[in-house]
């Protein structure tokens, strides 16, 4: 047996090797006599304590606190994902994967694994290593590899916000198991720039509803981004979308009832005239129960480019641009709260609704006709103040 001790504190474990109890010398620790068995034993005894002891200085130099259940760790070869930022980002990348399909994405892990290789390649172009101890992560390191980013990848400062939380969340995981002793995130300040996210106003929806069309195909990707300026679908919910999702609520109307794959929170929508009449028109058009014949998202957008063009559009349509219309001009435009459009998106914070919806200027005017109307009494009586 191995018994380590670290300023008290023990850690035992087996080194696999047998002795009789009568040629073993407790004290010296080593097996008596000059036979080749001894001999051999004895050299390894002496290796194990000679690596042990390397183990030991290793970590010293890595950490500021040292256990002696860390010494015996690091040399069994347990753990040794959570000493270096590259294979703690490997190891979690490989149980984040197992998720897809159940909590998480393909896409979502794949932007995991982009952050990751835009890491590795920061660490080889700017640091002229492969791999980095987690000690070694500071707030000038954040900076640097936001800076990298910014700079030699010349990505726009939001994605590089994006990548920098996927960091933040292997760094925190790290600190929050004891492997990392500082959170070098708690003083870094994310800032992202503020966007102006299109949207299309009532007349410019108008317009695009009734622009004459001759290509099928032109036609279906158009009543495919109309059904989301009406309900509030993302791309991927509105392909997914099918026979059963279509219900009769309470109230006696037809709801769509589904979860939102990007973040599996429940969003029921109430049909509106013009996405039943949508639907009316592919029914029974589409197999295994789809409702609309929904394109490739890549496809669908140019030919959606497209049609803003020849409708002298010049806001670029997309369609993930139908989810801030129905936010912004459907619904807030039109008096809904924004508890209740938010409820409808499958936002859990109101301030993710924020982002996408936006008071556009006839609602205002709309708002204070009606608040005119209210303090009209007051405002004959300011007259007749004013008349005598």
């Amino acid at each position: 047996m191995v018994r380590i001790t670290v300023n008290g504190e023990t850690a035992p474990f087996s080194l696999k090797a047998e002795a009789k109890p009568e040629d073993w010398d407790a004290q010296a620790g080593r097996l008596r006599g000059r036979t080749k068995e001894a001999s051999d034993l004895n050299t390894y005894i002496d290796e194990v304590r000679s690596k042990i002891r390397k183990q030991y200085r290793e970590l010293c130099d890595r950490e500021s606190v040292v256990s002696a259940a860390m010494v015996r760790n690091a040399f069994l070869g347990f753990n040794t994902h959570k000493d270096t930022l590259i294979c703690l980002f490997d190891h979690f990348n490989e149980n984040y994967k197992e998720l897809i399909g159940k909590e998480t994405t393909t896409k979502t892990y794949l932007k995991y694994v982009k952050t990751r290789n835009r890491l590795y390649d920061f660490l080889r172009k700017k640091k002229n290593k492969e791999d980095i101890f987690l000690k070694d992560i500071t707030l000038q390191f954040l900076t640097d590899f936001e800076r990298f980013l910014i700079v030699d990848c010349r990505n726009c400062r939001n994605s590089v916000m994006k990548m920098m939380h996927k960091f933040k969340r292997i760094v925190v995981m790290a600190h929050n198991n004891g492997w990392l002793y500082i959170n070098p995130f708690a003083a870094y300040k994310f800032q992202y720039e503020a966007t102006d996210r299109g949207y299309l106003s009532e007349k410019e929806l108008t317009i695009f509803m009734q622009r004459p069309l001759e290509c099928p195909k032109m036609e279906q990707v158009r009543d495919v981004f109309v059904f989301c300026c009406f309900t509030g679908l993302s791309y991927i919910d509105v392909k997914a979308l099918r026979e059963e999702h279509v219900q009769r609520s309470f109230d006696g109307q037809l709801w769509i009832m589904t979860k939102r794959q990007k973040t599996n929170v429940h969003c029921n929508i109430r049909l509106l005239s013009i996405p039943q009449q949508i639907l009316e028109k592919y029914k029974g058009k589409c197999e295994d129960g789809i409702l609309l014949p929904v394109p490739h998202n890549g496809v669908g957008n140019k030919r959606l480019k497209e049609l803003g063009k020849q409708c002298g559009f010049s806001t670029k349509i997309t369609f993930h641009l139908a989810r801030h219309t129905f936010a912004t001009t459907v619904t807030l435009g039109n008096g809904v709260p924004i508890e209740s459009v938010s409820k409808m998106l499958g936002h859990t914070s109101i301030e993710t609704t924020e982002i996408y919806a936006r008071i556009v200027d006839t609602k205002v005017s709309n708002d204070m006709e009606l608040l005119s109307q209210k303090l009209g009494n007051l405002e004959n009586v300011y007259q007749q103040m004013k008349a005598s």
